[in-house]
């Protein structure tokens, strides 16, 4: 059975350092270590997407339908909208989102121009690796998550084990965001884990979260995800690949084989996405 598929965060290697880009160097060796502590089982995988045309060639293989690839804004790690339109616009695999950190003056103009200029399909915002590291409710961030709102487009919350502090992803503060701003699509990346039990609760509570656990769904606790998916979560919970992370074949046959029930996997691995990120493909 052929099954469309949308991976919710996907990343070149050859995009930057941190992604693996430079053999030989301490960021490529984080690199392998990550897809090792995460399950890939060839943790060199990700050498093979130097080029966007091999990144595109794999994504056909392994049978993606879209890829989202997302930007980066902190002040450790810049990867810039206008270089995502770049790569993304000429493919119809690639999707773009965009990414502002909420500190910088120029948070409002750079989201209005990634979504009516450059056509990207959201924003994804990282507060607790700003400076200073912000939990996700600090109400320095709310004007960026007002202009979402009001352009209708989801915003992209990042949080996960190798944030500055696991304090950072306190799920507590995603339903403080869900509760002030009910029309506004949440997606967090990475699951929020290893708070699976409470950023669940919180998806449980406002329908307006949606949950991608991406290479986490693999680790322990993971299977929280699988179980709620199965159960009330089935429309708020999106498939990704973490790449250059986690490997993209292996990922997608691993998640098919997580146990979810036959009617959610359309859900999880298409429909939810096509439906938050509003798109005909």
């Amino acid at each position: 059975m052929t099954r469309k598929i949308i991976d919710l965060r996907s990343r070149p290697s050859f995009l930057h350092d941190f992604y693996g880009a430079t053999p030989g160097t301490r960021e490529f060796e984080t690199a392998k270590w990550l897809n090792r502590r995460t399950g890939s089982k060839d943790d060199t995988h990700f050498t093979r997407s130097s080029t966007i045309e091999a990144f595109v060639e794999e994504v056909r293989e392994v049978g993606i339908t879209a890829a989202v690839v997302v930007g980066r804004d902190t002040p450790s790690l810049r990867i810039t909208n206008e270089t995502i339109a770049e790569l993304t616009a000429p493919y119809p695999e690639l999707i773009g989102v965009g990414s502002v950190d909420p500190q910088r003056p120029d948070a409002l103009a750079g989201i209005e121009s990634a979504i009516k200029e450059l056509k990207l399909v959201g924003i994804n915002i990282e507060p607790g690796f700003g400076t200073p590291p912000l939990q996700a409710d600090d109400r320095s961030n709310y004007p960026v998550y007002d202009a979402c709102a009001q352009l209708g487009i989801p915003l992209f919350l990042m949080s996960g084990p190798t944030s500055p502090s696991l304090e950072y992803t306190n799920p507590v503060a995603v339903g403080n965001v869900a509760r002030d701003f009910p029309t506004l699509p949440i997606i967090c990346y990475h699951g929020f884990w290893p708070y699976v039990n409470e950023i669940i609760g919180v998806a449980f509570r406002h329908e307006n979260v949606h949950l991608v656990p991406d290479m986490y769904i693999f680790l322990p606790g993971g299977n929280l995800y699988v179980e709620a998916a199965n159960g009330f979560l089935r429309d708020q919970l999106l498939f990704a690949t973490s790449y250059p992370f986690r490997a993209m074949g292996q990922t997608v046959e691993d998640f098919i084989n997580l146990g979810f029930k036959e009617e959610v996997l359309d859900k999880v691995l298409y429909q939810n996405a096509a439906r938050v990120l509003q798109l005909d493909i």
